[in-house]
């Protein structure tokens, strides 16, 4: 299983190492490995994450999520969105966007393509920090019968009675963040604060489509099933989507994955500033998150530490909350991804003393494995 998982992104990572050799010697080399550990080590959290939704895609939807979804990720996310975003924000042409990627410079000197995009941080980080808050806030206000830090998580199902309490949360945070942060936020725009609301506005309705709309074709596809006016993209569930529905939880994983690299691309400029070794380097570490994603479906990982989407979870909405602080401070890489190595070890080893608690040492099948077996 694990060559059959991994296989590809041990290639794609050999692959991507002699690149950066023919592209800038040994430098190059270095730093392709240096991103790439970079990206796989910040994003393991995603990875947990990732698959309580691929749980409930068939064989064929995992394998789009490890073709089409990894070219997104590389080539979309690491490579033409930050271009983009220089192009959008400086009000410059494509054309012009990658003379500036391809001449280089430090990020700090005013004008070069580094500097363009870190100016562009705050409304990067407003957008994803509200898409990941709306899908904590989602999260712990739903009920369930098994919980982990149940102290506050019994509180939080309770007062989430109130119907879109997530929503109000959501905007009474952005307005905070907006109108402190916000102002004193290093852009080139003027109207700084009403960059961080517009782009957190977007961050939150992005979210209520995609999340409303793969509810209603889940909720077609079930053909009247009574359960399936209770479907959400997020929840594993124990029937595997298809057709509509599965193309829907498809965009939202990429969504999910574009939220988590927004600040891994631009922190990845205190590397270095060649776009190219930073689209290289991340796009390798992002194919191994994907991988490590689908294994962790097909291992069943997810039923056997039943802890671990909760621990993932609580990782999302720290690093929402982290997000929305780098509107005006800097956060080290460091930090975030620490924050969320906590959480799932935490909720790793409370899913192992609950399992030797209950004598559920087997893990029990996934969606997956069940459709693997029956076909």
């Amino acid at each position: 299983m694990f060559l059959r998982t991994f296989g590809a992104s041990i290639g794609i990572a050999v692959l991507g190492l002699v690149l950066g050799f023919v592209y800038d010697s040994g430098t190059g080399l270095a730093l392709v490995a240096i991103l790439a550990i970079l990206e796989v080590s910040l994003s393991f959290d995603n990875a947990v994450v990732n698959a309580t939704v691929l749980v409930r895609m068939s064989a064929f939807w995992q394998k789009i999520f490890l073709t089409v979804g990894v070219a997104i990720a590389v080539f979309g996310m690491r490579l033409i969105f930050p271009l983009l975003i220089v192009s959008l924000s400086a009000q410059k042409t494509p054309v012009d966007a990658i003379r500036l990627a391809l001449d280089g410079g430090s990020p700090d000197k005013v004008g070069t393509y580094g500097y363009l995009l870190r100016q562009a941080h705050p409304a990067i980080a407003a957008f994803g920090g509200m898409f990941l808050l709306m899908l904590f806030l989602d999260f712990v206000f739903e009920e369930r019968e098994l919980t982990w830090l149940s102290w506050i998580e019994r509180p939080l199902q309770r007062i989430g009675r109130l119907d879109q309490l997530s929503v109000v949360i959501a905007l009474a945070t952005l307005a905070a963040a907006a109108y402190t942060l916000g102002e004193s936020a290093d852009t080139h725009t003027h109207d700084r604060t009403s960059t961080v609301l517009i782009s957190g506005v977007l961050g939150l309705a992005t979210y209520l489509l995609v999340n409303g709309l793969g509810e209603l074709f889940d909720v077609d596809d079930d053909d009247g099933d009574d359960d399936g006016a209770e479907a959400t993209v997020r929840k594993p569930k124990t029937a595997q989507v298809v057709g509509r529905a599965a193309f829907f939880l498809f965009l939202y994983l990429e969504v999910l994955d574009a939220s988590f690299s927004f600040d891994g691309v631009i922190g990845a400029f205190a590397i270095t500033s060649d776009p190219i070794i930073i689209a290289i380097g991340l796009g390798v570490g992002a194919m191994f998150i994907r991988s490590l994603t689908v294994y962790l479906v097909r291992k069943g990982t997810l039923s056997e530490y039943e802890y671990l989407e909760h621990g993932a979870l609580w990782a999302i909405g720290a690093l929402a909350i982290i997000l929305l602080i780098t509107i005006e401070y800097e956060v080290p890489e460091v930090v975030t991804g620490l924050v969320g190595v906590a959480f799932i070890g935490a909720a790793l080893v409370s899913s192992i003393v609950r399992n030797k608690r209950t004598g559920d040492d087997e893990p029990r099948p996934t969606a997956a494995e069940t459709a693997a077996v029956a076909s």
